[in-house]
């Protein structure tokens, strides 16, 4: 028997395993029409549209998913290819953007990044990670994200939301997300990985918040054993 089996023949009962795991994905997919989560408004803007995906998640950073949404659908109505936003007026880009979180630099890497879409890769976006985390403000986090979203590539995008929910369920143990995304990767079923971002980033906006969780609500409150949970809803 593995160590990883005889962890989860061990587990107690509460513990979310690769067991439990398929169930679980089961019971948030089906919940998470019902959330109304700011992160669908901002998938929606996207549509699997590797530059949209790639200059949305971008904006994102720092920047509530709600705003992200809004300042997305004004950015691309200036600039929705790496050629468009090149030539654009990056303090018209910059007021198009606002309030995201630090706009005016935003504004800037977005510009020398359609840049050098356009000198480097022919003006298409790159479908592996490594050719991603080349070009500017683009870490593991976006460059994850394009590859799953944007793709449809086995890929796992983790962010503060799966980070903090994959380590309060106990299914990995990690002090930060980089670490949380290899533990994942070496755990995690890949049918799920694609879906795990929007899934989780769904779940943590609505039930399972950072302090007090409305785990009186959650559909998968019997499997979790609510690690570092203090109070709770």
């Amino acid at each position: 028997m593995s160590a990883r089996a005889a962890r989860a023949a061990s587990a107690p009962e509460g513990a979310v395993t690769n067991r439990n795991i398929g169930r679980i994905f089961d019971i948030l997919r089906r919940a998470a029409p019902a959330w109304n989560a700011p992160v669908v408004a901002l998938i929606n803007t996207h549509t699997r549209d590797p530059f949209k995906t790639l200059t949305s998640c971008i904006l994102s950073l720092r920047t509530k998913d709600g705003v992200t949404a809004v300042a997305s659908q004004r950015m691309f109505a200036l600039a929705d290819t790496p050629e468009k936003m090149a030539a654009v007026d990056e303090n018209v880009l910059a007021r198009a953007i606002y309030p995201v979180g630090f706009y005016r630099t935003k504004a800037k890497a977005l510009r020398e990044i359609a840049r050098q879409l356009l000198e480097r890769f022919d003006g298409r976006v790159p479908d592996e990670i490594d050719p991603l985390l080349t070009l500017p403000g683009v870490g593991r986090k976006t460059a994850n994200l394009v590859v799953a979203q944007a793709y449809g590539k086995p890929a796992i995008c983790v962010d503060t939301h799966v980070h903090r929910i994959t380590n309060r369920w106990g299914y990995v143990q990690a002090r930060t997300p980089e670490q949380t995304e290899t533990a994942l990767r070496a755990q995690l079923p890949a049918r799920h990985w694609i879906e795990i971002n929007h899934l989780l980033v769904a779940f943590g906006q609505t039930i399972c918040h950072p302090t007090s969780p409305h785990c009186s609500t959650c559909p998968i409150a019997r499997f979790c054993p609510r690690i570092g949970v203090v109070r709770s809803r």
